[in-house]
């Protein structure tokens, strides 16, 4: 048995997968997409016993950020996103927030690139650049434990959506298929929306595979 356990708090609007990355053994955690209401990942965290240790961000988009500043704030913990990403977060034209509320943009911490390795909560994460989505689109491989966090890059038989700003389909569906090439079959994959998935099932039954 590994020592991850991930906890889905499915938050917002659009139903936005949130997900707490949790060390069994020391019980740090990583919050993966804060979608919304940091109040309630506050106190879920709280019934876990668990610390968060980073915010780590799939992506810029509106529903995947709407608690990051408030949770960086309340626990003093930076947030990480894809290096090419720092223009969505940063415009509000290209993160949404103008068009689904009061436009605003967030600063990442830490900026990455593709391949980095992180160590948060004492897990060795590889992030991946999958552009597409966006253009600076990320998922969170945690090789030891078998987990991919997909953000909004790869979904359960499906893809993101491409029609947003620095979206592209031809980009993304390259991105997906790099994915399904570079990982073993039985990582199991936790989407930015909806069911989870591996990365079997989405070989055999993605049609964007």
């Amino acid at each position: 048995m590994g020592k991850l356990h991930v906890e889905r708090l499915i938050l917002g609007d659009m139903r936005t997968n949130c997900y707490l990355a949790v060390n069994e053994e020391t019980k740090e955690a990583l919050i993966i997409d804060p979608a919304d209401n940091a109040e309630g990942i506050t106190l879920k965290l709280k019934s876990l016993q668990a610390v968060p240790v980073a915010v780590l961000l799939t992506h810029g988009h509106f529903d995947h950020i709407g608690a990051a500043e408030e949770l960086r704030k309340s626990f003093g913990i930076p947030v990480a996103a894809m290096e090419a990403e720092e223009e969505v977060l940063t415009d509000a034209s290209k993160n949404l927030t103008g068009y689904f509320g009061t436009p605003y943009g967030i600063k990442a911490d830490r900026y990455i690139r593709d391949k980095e390795q992180l160590s948060y909560a004492g897990f060795s994460i590889r992030a991946l650049h999958t552009p597409g989505h966006t253009s600076g689109g990320a998922c969170y491989y945690i090789p030891e434990e078998k987990v991919l966090f997909s953000g909004d890059t790869l979904f359960c038989e499906s893809i993101g959506r491409t029609d947003f700003p620095t979206g592209s389909a031809a980009v993304l569906r390259q991105s997906v298929r790099g994915l399904l090439e570079e990982l073993p079959e039985d990582v199991a994959v936790y989407p930015g929306h909806e069911m989870p998935t591996d990365i079997g099932h989405e070989k055999q039954y993605n049609p964007f595979a």
